[in-house]
């Protein structure tokens, strides 16, 4: 999906109006979190979605994408709940920080006509396509660094979702369906077209929805074999290597034709003044099955060049950080000696090695941190990736959904918010008959928790720790280092109690 914000008018009193007349809240979703508004956001060419929208996320307070596919046939419709429900029951399993994310979906239902509604993410920052033309607009060329971060990006959202079981094949990507965000996290998005292709069908929707697929400007971007068969992976890497060719040279040129010659990506791969952007050309082989996967792309040298040292010490920092004060990277960057070492291996036998600060800049370590953090440097590459538990349906063409029914399981509260930071505090009452413990648990989600009780001499801190940490409701494996982390706290506080009990 393709977003952009249109055209306002010229002046000052013409935004202004414009501006106001955009902000007013056209509707509001049933339970009151999304209000959609009446600026329209252009959503490229996925199947089905009559119209989208601007709208606001009250509870996030950020701007998301408010989607409306329409049903003029109520009957037509009701022969296809089931499998509507089922559908946007399984997008909203799809979780990858390199993804465009699937909030929420409701029906709705009236005399003349039924609609599904659905949210999205906003990519503010519009398409790479547009930041691109923007780029060789400005005459600069595509920095190294920054296309070998991108391509691991995308890679990695490939990766994840060729690794679902059943595999999940996006068969749409191209530079107008993959975003950029002002940090530069890219996003996938429309990865829902080829579900809504089978799903909504143009007979069956209001308003033909026009196919990606039959556009010329973009048809250099699916391979050969798109559409003659059943698709797998392959697709996916062939659209991948034109989108990083593209990327590299930014813009293939397709000398007044209306689609991109084989020639004129010929022309683009060898023009690349940097040997080591050519290593895509493998992903654009003519037989699929020559072509590499998403995850063996990822561990290529070129995209994958991190000393071993600084990928350790990364790790370590990410599983510890609800050890570490708050922003303490950020703090440590802005006053550090560039020639103090921040990690080293030590050998007995021979001398070791050093990371120190002046090998890379604050801004290069901070988006490393944040991408180890979101899965693309795993520690090991000895075994490929588990497959993620996605559910059938999510892969299944329109004629197997209808054959396959698959139980609906009745849902289950399970605790999936992260603990990033926890403060303990430990005061005693001026007797020494108790000890009033506050335990503070800093959440991913912002939604922090507090729990405080009193202790008594007799008890074990042990079965403290263990009780607390009942009640906190965080994950099993956030369960272990809080009550850990609570144990010690209150061994420490009463072997300071006793020290400072003895002096006296």
């Amino acid at each position: 999906m393709t977003m952009s914000v249109p055209e306002r008018k010229s002046g000052s009193e013409g935004k202004e109006e414009e501006s106001e007349d955009e902000s007013e809240i056209l509707e509001e979703s049933p339970c009151g979190r999304w209000q959609k508004r009446k600026e329209q956001v252009s959503q490229g060419n996925v199947p089905g979605v009559e119209s989208a929208s601007l709208a606001m996320d009250t509870e996030e307070g950020v701007e998301v994408v408010w989607n409306e596919v329409l049903f003029s046939d109520k009957k037509v419709f009701k022969a296809q709940e089931e499998k509507i429900k089922e559908m946007f029951e399984n997008l909203m399993q799809v979780e990858h920080p390199n993804i465009v994310k699937f909030h929420k979906y409701w029906l709705d239902m009236k005399e003349s006509q039924a609609r599904v509604i659905f949210i999205t993410e906003y990519m503010s920052s519009g398409s790479l396509k547009q930041f691109l033309k923007k780029t060789k607009k400005n005459h600069k060329t595509m920095n190294v660094k920054a296309w070998k971060r991108w391509c691991t990006q995308i890679l990695s959202a490939l990766s994840y979702l060729h690794s679902c079981d059943p595999p999940i094949i996006h068969g749409n990507l191209t530079c107008d369906t993959i975003f950029i965000q002002h940090n530069g996290l890219i996003k996938i998005g429309s990865v829902w077209h080829r579900l809504f292709v089978n799903v909504f069908p143009d007979a069956s929707v209001h308003g033909k929805a026009r196919q990606l697929r039959d556009e010329q400007r973009n048809l250099h971007f699916f391979a050969p074999e798109y559409g003659a068969g059943e698709d797998d992976y392959a697709i996916d890497i062939f659209s991948f290597g034109i989108c990083a060719l593209e990327m590299a040279v930014l813009e293939i040129q397709a000398n007044g034709d209306t689609a991109v010659s084989k020639e004129a990506i010929v022309n683009a791969g060898q023009s690349l003044e940097d040997p080591l952007m050519r290593f895509t050309q493998s992903c654009l082989r003519h037989e699929a099955k020559l072509r590499p996967t998403a995850h063996d792309l990822l561990f290529h040298r070129v995209l994958f060049e991190v000393h071993s040292l600084k990928l350790l010490a990364a790790h370590c920092l990410i599983n510890n950080q609800y050890l570490l004060p708050e922003n303490c990277v950020e703090e440590k960057t802005k006053s550090f000696d560039p020639s103090a070492v921040m990690a080293e291996i030590k050998h007995e036998d021979r001398q070791g090695v050093q990371l120190k600060y002046s090998h890379v800049s604050p801004l290069e370590l901070d988006k490393f941190l944040e991408d180890v953090k979101n899965g693309i440097y795993p520690l090991m590459n000895f075994a490929s990736s588990r497959p993620h538990p996605v559910p059938r349906a999510l892969s299944l063409s329109q004629e197997q959904v209808e054959t396959v029914k698959t139980p609906t399981p009745e849902p289950q509260e399970t605790e999936t918010r992260k603990v990033i930071q926890m403060h303990c505090n430990l005061e005693s009452n001026e007797e020494g008959t108790k000890t009033h413990l506050s335990l503070f648990l800093k959440m991913d989600d912002k939604l922090h928790r507090q729990l405080s009780c009193d202790i008594l001499p007799t008890d074990t801190s042990k079965d403290l720790a263990s009780e607390l940490v009942h009640y906190a409701f965080i994950t099993e494996e956030d369960s272990e280092k809080v009550a850990g982390f609570l144990e010690d706290a209150i061994c420490r506080h009463r072997v300071r109690a006793l020290a400072s009990g003895s002096t006296q």
